[in-house]
């Protein structure tokens, strides 16, 4: 049974582990760096986040498991992002813990922050920060962190959170991505992120790319990075810095 005691002997079992997808250029097909994805292995089989981040949101292991997902990024990628430059990862954040001061602990006391320029801390459209954590942002933006809305799944972003917070980055949700594979699916709706890219220095990066076409639309509407099972599946730590040193 999945619930909050079972996932807390999880992390002190070790049951959890992380895996990494690419992040790929459109425009040459270079790997520019990961996102970090946390998975649980069980007796079932291994089990994906939907099916218990939800359950630890709000709660005093969103924290924990967050700090154990930087303890092992610095364990497992500390000499891949040492080695190179002009790259990224990046890692999803709770809005819960932004600004209580754990997640700074943690990047100090893991090595991780020495990386603070090739970081990108995703927190998600329908999870807004409050004002603390909206400080915290602010305050990391400055400092060289790169700070990413996730799970956008419309033509534009939470344009409220836009102005309020120092985001740098838009990521397209997977079913906007599907959208575009149904027949009824107008280019048009894509006016708003091309108009964004035009007009103001955020970048987009899409995910759940599939297929050849969905590139060329997102080309086409000036988006210049994609994640997606189309370049690569996540992968372990090893087998994703062989893809990195492949693709460049």
């Amino acid at each position: 049974m999945i619930n909050i005691d079972a996932i807390r002997s999880g992390l002190d079992n070790g049951e959890f582990f992380l895996e990494y997808l690419p992040t790929v250029s459109l425009e040459d097909g270079r790997c520019l760096g990961a996102e970090t994805l946390i998975r649980w292995r069980r007796p079932s089989g291994v089990l994906l986040p939907d099916s218990f981040i939800p359950m630890v949101e709000n709660t005093p292991l969103s924290g924990l498991m967050t700090y154990w997902v930087i303890d092992t990024v610095a364990l497992e990628l500390s000499d891949w992002l040492q080695a190179n430059e002009d790259i990224h990862l990046s890692l999803n954040v709770p809005p819960e813990i932004l600004g209580r001061g754990g997640l700074e602990y943690a990047a100090v006391k893991s090595g991780l922050a020495a990386f603070k320029d090739k970081l990108i801390l995703e927190v998600t459209e329908r999870g807004i920060p409050d004002k603390l954590g909206l400080d915290a942002i602010n305050s990391m933006n400055s400092s060289g962190v790169r700070i990413a809305l996730d799970d956008v799944s419309g033509g534009g972003a939470n344009l409220a959170l836009l102005c309020r917070a120092g985001i740098d980055i838009i990521k397209l949700a997977k079913v906007f991505m599907d959208e575009m594979l149904q027949e009824n699916w107008s280019p048009d709706t894509l006016s708003g992120i091309t108009m964004l890219v035009k007009t103001t220095n955020i970048e987009v990066i899409a995910e759940g790319v599939e297929t050849a076409s969905q590139v060329d639309i997102l080309k086409k509407a000036g988006v210049k990075m994609a994640q997606g099972w189309y370049f690569s599946r996540p992968l372990p730590a090893d087998d994703f810095t062989a893809f990195f040193y492949d693709r460049r």
